[in-house]
Order: structure tokens, then C-alpha cells, then sequence
């Protein structure tokens, strides 16, 4: 997979609010009702990247999720890191 160029990842951010692109990776943080909102969310989101065999590096602290979305071989952000992140959009209902 194709490491995308910046200005490609800021025109393709435009469609995900809440994105952002820095270090390297697309990340953003998503607050829930309590920690078993949250942790439900991460478990749709964890079958839905096994589906996509693409990870997320994420924490969760009580109700907040944080993700960040990078493609490792790729050393940079893919077209599979916004797949991924269009799914995650889905779940959350954004």
C-alpha cells in the first residue's frame, strides 16, 4: 500500500470530522456516555479492523477512546487508514 502524500491525507480529512493528521498518523478522540459505552464501541470497531486486517493504535481512559490510524508498512497513512476510519464514522454514527 501506497504511503499517501500530505496534502492527499488533508483533502481526504475534509471528509471525517473530528480527524486530524499529525505525527504521522490520522488520529481523534471520541467521549462516551461512561466506560461501557466506550468499551462496546471498541469492541464493533476491533471485529470491523480484524475484518479489514488493519489495526488501530488506540487507549481508552473511562469514557474517552483515543485512535490514531497509520499504516506500519507503509511507514505513513494509506488508503486503508481511511477505510478504516470511514468504518469507525459508521459505528459511531458520524
Amino acid at each position: 500500500m501506497k504511503k499517501l502524500e500530505e496534502a492527499a491525507i488533508l483533502e481526504q480529512l475534509q471528509d471525517l470530522a473530528g480527524w486530524e493528521f499529525k505525527e504521522n498518523a490520522i488520529h481523534t478522540s471520541l467521549e462516551f456516555e461512561n466506560f461501557k459505552e466506550a468499551f462496546a464501541t471498541m469492541t464493533r470497531i476491533a471485529f470491523e479492523a480484524e475484518l479489514q486486517q488493519h489495526h488501530p493504535d488506540w487507549t481508552n481512559v473511562y469514557n474517552t477512546l483515543n485512535i490514531s490510524l497509520s499504516t506500519h508498512d507503509a511507514n505513513g497513512v494509506t488508503a486503508k487508514d481511511f477505510k478504516l476510519a470511514h468504518t469507525i464514522e459508521e459505528i459511531i454514527g458520524g
